[in-house]
């Protein structure tokens, strides 16, 4: 009779990329819930489902997890985002397509958007991170954002606008409302993320990016 082989331990030498990934994943619940110097390794080693000893095996100390964390969060941003990017589509279609699912991303991974939200308010006191997430994820973005914009505007599209202006301006519209999510629901008494209010917002975003970007002849092909 076979006895079947022992199960894999997280960090056991079968599933270390596995364990790494669950740390991470913990790592930004934890750190987006109670920032940097509130958070706890203690409680990300358990939520992993691994010892204190194997935390720490693979990163040296809380800094560097929260690096670490970051690098992860914002990677599947990029990720997700590049794969919009990478589309054969028409500029404008592309660009409506690249808002709808970075609106639906930061509705989908509430803990990704807060742990961003942290390093932003964090990066105005200082961060050692600041620069790395910049150049490998926000940079990447920006630039191929701003090609899209300029292909739009040679074919005639979109309006002759600024890509250095308008992406950020683009990029806070879908922002700005999760950030504002708490005052919004106390201003108007219902709840902002509810999947009604969210659908509403996005649809709402569209058109008003539709409206700043496309020019009113390519506006009109689209209704």
């Amino acid at each position: 009779m076979k006895t079947a082989p022992p199960k894999s331990r997280p960090g056991s030498r079968g599933r270390p990329e596995k364990s790494r990934a669950a740390i991470l994943q913990a790592a930004i619940q934890e750190f987006a819930q109670h920032g940097m110097s509130g958070a706890r390794t203690d409680s990300i080693a358990q939520a992993a489902k691994v010892n204190k000893a194997l935390l720490y095996y693979y990163f040296k100390d809380k800094e560097t997890l929260y690096g670490a964390a970051l690098d992860y969060a914002f990677s599947q941003l990029k990720d997700h985002m590049m794969q919009v990017l990478d589309r054969d589509l028409p500029a404008g279609e592309k660009i409506l397509t690249y808002v709808t699912m970075y609106f639906d991303f930061l509705a989908e991974h509430k803990f990704n958007r807060d742990l961003v939200q942290r390093e932003m308010m964090r990066a105005g006191h200082g961060s050692p991170h600041l620069q790395r997430i910049a150049k490998n994820y926000f940079q990447p973005l920006f630039l191929r954002l701003g090609g899209v914009i300029r292909e739009g505007i040679a074919s005639g599209e979109f309006r002759p606008v600024d890509p250095v202006h308008f992406v950020p301006s683009m990029i806070a519209l879908v922002v700005f409302y999760f950030t504002s999510a708490p005052v919004m629901k106390t201003v108007t008494g219902f709840d902002p993320l509810s999947p009604e209010r969210v659908a509403e917002r996005r649809a709402a975003v569209l058109d008003l990016i539709s409206a700043a970007l496309f020019r009113a002849e390519a506006r009109g092909d689209r209704q």
